[in-house]
């Protein structure tokens, strides 16, 4: 099973990046997918969340109306759109697939956010 985060980087306040995790060895399509971040002495915490269809969607309070999650199920691939980045988003980025009882995680992807 394989997760592999892309599109990290060292962007300014205001700027965007997309996040992408691909996915190889599992039915991507049957897993829930959701992305989640770390900073530096804190909690992971979980970002956004979407179903199989790709139709429902969570996202915490903080990014709401600046990020977007979605997927496609063809090409095994969830995104994450980030828009008006925040020095507060800065933390490493995780990707998660989970069925049941089966969970599996990315090694991440470095955001920064500085000016």
């Amino acid at each position: 099973v394989q997760l592999v985060e892309s599109g990290g980087g060292t962007v300014q306040p205001g700027g965007s990046l997309r996040l992408s995790c691909a996915a190889s060895e599992f039915t991507f399509s049957r897993y829930d997918m959701s992305w989640h971040r770390q900073a530096p002495g804190k909690e992971r915490e979980l970002v956004a969340a979407i179903g199989v269809g790709g139709t429902d969607t969570y996202y915490r309070d903080s990014v709401k109306g600046r990020f977007t999650i979605s997927r496609d199920n063809a090409k095994n691939t969830e995104y994450l759109q980030m828009n008006n980045l925040k020095f507060e988003d800065t933390a490493m980025y995780y990707c998660k697939a989970r069925r049941g009882g089966r969970v599996y995680w990315g090694q991440g992807t470095q955001v920064t956010v500085s000016s």
